[in-house]
């Protein structure tokens, strides 16, 4: 009797080893236990209770300095910093790119973050043009549109003046302060163009474009030629990104040989420079880092550099590719630009664009856009250096986001661009940086043999496409929130949850200029 309760308990025992409870189940499927990385060490410190409590003693203790003190000067200058395209999830990738989840991206150490809400009047996920518009101007616009209120539709063929809206560029100016432009991108691309051009249309940036559109470039003026032409982008004291085809016709040749886009028979730089020497103005161009570091900025007036014909090479490329060596870097050019622009006694606003890691993002090359936004980083640092915390406000933030996303296990310091520790249900391993669509799918599945095995892929080489749950020919935006970061005087009101119009009104209130100025807050 004893013989067969003994057997019965063992194989009860058994049934319920072998019945595992399905929370437990869903447990391990949700959180799996991980066999630790063999490469993995452990800094020592963080091994001690004491060097946490130490750490955030330290972040305390600069909060609470920081509010005893708040930096209430106006702030004489005014650099806002665009990472196009640059999601949190972007920002969080970058740290683990630079080496370790627990490094910060330069600007994340400034002391105020705030988040801003990205949405066109019409649309849910925005694009750079109505979100230009929005940082720019503080009014919130339609979907494609620059510079214009939400009346304009995308693509209108005749609009008129009082649909314009004003930039902070334009109130710097108006205040007796300059204006500079920055840009990885093309001078005429969305973003730059929001603080100075006004139209119907983003993609109307030569006047090719608008015939294209079947409207009138008699009544449609282009933006390559707004910027030349209409006050605010003449006015301009720093105008330096890509995009030398967009201000040549097609029958003229550049520096290197390439022929313009141009319908017009125009040549705008050489427009640019006559307007300059009819201003008595010393107006400098420049399509070369050679040319650039050879300017005599000092004896500059005006500067237009245009690098290429149109957008930089990625900032990576640049290096593999030797192009350091041919084209400046972002942080080339905006030293360039505060050493320009800081000869005004009055101070200056200026726009510095990353325009590329929107780009990179688009063609789901997610390490393309992480070397962008690390350089991003060093410009912004080489910005802060130079100037000073007590009278320049610097402002970093983005457009929109992007549906790339950080997934799976990896361990703590894992390369970034690798695969997932831990293999999918189908036995095949995963990309630890995924995006939610894009070109990225061909290498995600194939129609003849499923999902693709990468084991043997080389997902570290620059122009790896990651895996994509979605086949498009590019990836979208995202329409979540984006960070806000702020360092300098009023950096205080950047924070909480806000609308992106609303960054242009404090940075301007800060400064104390255009319809934010600190006496027209008071009259209304």
């Amino acid at each position: 009797m004893v013989k067969s309760c003994l057997i019965l308990c063992f194989i009860a025992l058994l049934v319920i080893q072998v019945r595992s409870d399905p929370a437990d189940d869903q447990e391990q499927a949700q959180h799996p236990r991980l066999q630790s990385s063999r490469d993995f060490e452990a800094l020592d410190e963080e091994l001690d209770t004491r060097f946490w409590h130490d750490k955030a003693q330290s972040i305390l203790a600069d909060k609470l300095a920081s509010h005893r003190k708040l930096n209430e000067n106006r702030a004489k200058n005014v650099i806002l910093f665009l990472g196009d395209g640059m999601s949190v999830h972007t920002i969080a990738a970058t740290r683990a790119f630079m080496g370790d989840s627990n490094k910060q991206v330069f600007f994340e150490k400034f002391p105020y973050l705030g988040l801003s809400k990205t949405y066109a009047v019409n649309e849910r996920t925005p694009d750079s043009a109505n979100t230009a518009t929005a940082y720019l101007t503080g009014v919130k616009a339609n979907y494609g549109t620059i510079g214009v209120n939400a009346q304009v539709q995308r693509g209108d063929c005749v609009t008129n003046s009082s649909t314009h809206v004003q930039s902070i560029g334009q109130w710097a100016q108006e205040a007796g302060k300059w204006a500079g432009v920055v840009t990885t991108a093309r001078v005429t691309h969305a973003s730059p163009a929001g603080v100075y051009a006004h139209v119907a249309e983003r993609n109307w940036e030569h006047d090719g474009e608008i015939t294209s559109s079947k409207c009138s470039p008699e009544l449609n003026t282009d933006i390559a030629r707004q910027l030349v032409e209409w006050p605010v982008g003449q006015e301009l004291r720093v105008i330096m990104g890509g995009g030398r085809s967009y201000f040549r016709d097609q029958s003229q040749h550049d520096e290197t040989g390439v022929l313009g886009l141009r319908t017009d028979g125009r040549d705008l730089i050489s427009d640019w420079q006559e307007i300059k020497k009819q201003q008595g103005a010393e107006g400098k161009y420049v399509w070369s880092l050679k040319g650039l570091k050879e300017t005599d900025l000092s004896k500059t007036d005006y500067l237009l550099g245009l690098f290429d014909t149109s957008h930089l090479p990625y900032h990576g490329d640049r290096r593999r590719t030797h192009y350091e060596d041919a084209e400046p870097s972002l942080s080339d050019m905006t030293e360039a630009a505060i050493k320009m622009l800081s000869k005004n006694d009055e101070g200056y606003f200026l726009f510095v664009e990353s325009g590329r890691i929107d780009m990179a993002h688009h063609a789901t090359k997610a390490k393309k856009a992480l070397e962008d936004t690390e350089e991003f980083a060093a410009a912004i640092e080489l910005a802060r250096k130079m100037t000073d915390e007590e009278d320049t406000l610097i402002v970093v933030t983005s457009d929109h986001s992007h549906t790339m996303s950080i997934n799976g296990y990896p361990y703590r310091r894992q390369n970034i661009l690798s695969l997932a520790p831990n293999l999918a249900d189908d036995e095949l391993p995963f990309t630890i940086l995924s995006y939610a669509n894009g070109p990225g799918f061909v290498d995600t599945y194939s129609s003849k043999d499923g999902r693709i095995d990468l084991s043997h892929a080389d997902t570290t080489n620059a122009d790896f496409a990651f895996q994509a749950t979605v086949p498009l020919s590019s990836e979208t935006h995202g329409a979540e929130d984006v960070g806000v970061f702020a360092s300098g005087p009023f950096e205080h009101l950047f924070t909480g949850n806000y609308e992106q119009s609303s960054i242009p009104a404090m940075m301007a209130y800060a400064a104390n200029i255009g319809p934010f100025a600190k006496d027209k807050i008071n009259e209304q």
